[in-house]
């Protein structure tokens, strides 16, 4: 029997690939000759890079950088043998890196993001997986873009800081500069927000609140959303203002977009990149999940992704969730044979992220059982 086992994480609880292990620990409890194919998952938010460094045996590689405010970071991205980098923005320049009250995203940057882009060029980089979200900026890529050699200049022509504050005033954008070696290489962002740059929907309408911006905040925001694509459609970048995914990530989405990027899901990206196809062809069965499903799912979420290529093949897709949310009913027959729940009773929060590990590996092995009944019967 061959079994791909293609999970993302359990948030808190495990990661893709320790969630991998213990599905196939149970597997390999009633079926010991089974043939376990891990595919760790995600689907371009946390755990992206993990997911796939596991997947690809690729290695971390960490630098000095600096979050959103300025300040000096570690900070890590995840390089293949075959030159694919995995970066999750968020480990420069994430939200959950400035404590609520330091908050300030008028001089909040994407600079430490372009620390590394440019270090894996160095390292030989031929492709990008950049998964966007978690940021703590709404500065539309201008950090990011600056540390890759654009300038941000005033009308007497002196240089602005890439935040928004100081861009307040800008009056173009010098693209001369930016880094030849971008027009040579594939970025691909893993992304599921289809909001665009500008607007009631827009980034800093929708993410800038969160971020720790008022209905003030919001507005002068959005103005320099648009002062920023503007200067750099002069300067002839594409404009990108209105294609989903532009608002993502503070507007990086926006800024990868204007310098070539291609915006897809992020469970597609990360499937494609982890050769899953090539894993389920042939297989019996497919085991997947994460730690909460529910209607959402079937909305981009990393189950869902596998079950589309898992259908493909015409192989059944059985997932294990931590928790079951509204909806999760209806996830059978639309993709998946049966979802599972993995907590075996009543317990405390702290108590089912402990004992995922175990949880998990005791319901993927009562799942063959019944297997191993129907095939008995």
């Amino acid at each position: 029997m061959k079994v791909v086992v293609a999970p993302d994480s359990f948030k808190e609880s495990m990661t893709a690939a320790e969630a991998a292990a213990a599905i196939s620990a149970g597997v390999r409890t009633v079926f010991p000759d089974a043939q376990c194919v891990e595919v760790p998952m995600a689907d371009g938010g946390e755990g992206t890079t993990d997911a796939l460094v596991s997947a690809l045996d690729g290695r971390w590689r960490m630098i000095s950088t600096h979050d959103a405010l300025g300040r000096p970071i570690e900070a890590g991205y995840g390089l293949t043998p075959d030159g694919l980098v995995i970066i999750e923005v968020a480990s420069a320049v994430g939200i959950g890196q400035i404590n609520p009250d330091e908050r300030d995203v008028l001089h909040s940057s994407s600079l430490g993001v372009a620390d590394l882009v440019r270090d894996a060029l160095d390292n030989a980089a031929n492709r990008f997986i950049i998964g966007l979200g978690g940021s703590a900026t709404t500065d539309c890529g201008a950090g990011m873009l600056a540390g890759l050699g654009v300038k941000w200049l005033a009308a007497d022509g002196s240089e602005l800081a890439p935040n928004p504050a100081a861009l307040a005033d800008l009056d173009r954008a010098d693209l001369s500069g930016l880094d030849p070696r971008l027009a040579d290489v594939e970025i691909d962002l893993a992304c599921d927000v289809t909001n665009p740059l500008l607007g009631p929907h827009g980034s800093a309408a929708v993410f800038g609140p969160q971020k720790g911006a008022g209905p003030d905040d919001v507005r002068y925001l959005d103005g320099i959303l648009e002062k920023v694509a503007e200067a750099l459609v002069a300067a002839g970048a594409p404009d990108v203002r209105e294609e989903p995914g532009a608002g993502a990530a503070g507007g990086l989405g926006a800024a990868f977009l204007a310098i070539g990027a291609r915006m897809r899901r992020g469970a597609e990206v990360v499937a494609e990149a982890a050769h899953l196809a090539e894993a389920i062809d042939g297989a019996d069965f497919v085991l997947t999940g994460e730690g909460g499903m529910d209607f959402q799912t079937l909305s981009g979420k990393t189950p869902a992704g596998v079950a589309d290529v898992a259908g493909r093949y015409g192989v059944p897709v059985i997932a294990f969730a931590g928790t079951l949310g509204r909806g999760a009913d209806d996830l059978v027959g639309r993709g998946f044979e049966a979802v599972v729940p993995i907590m075996p009773g009543p317990g405390t929060l702290a108590d089912a992220l402990a004992d995922g590990p175990n949880n998990l590996e005791r319901a993927a092995a009562t799942a063959m059982r019944l297997i191993k009944l129907g095939a008995a019967g």
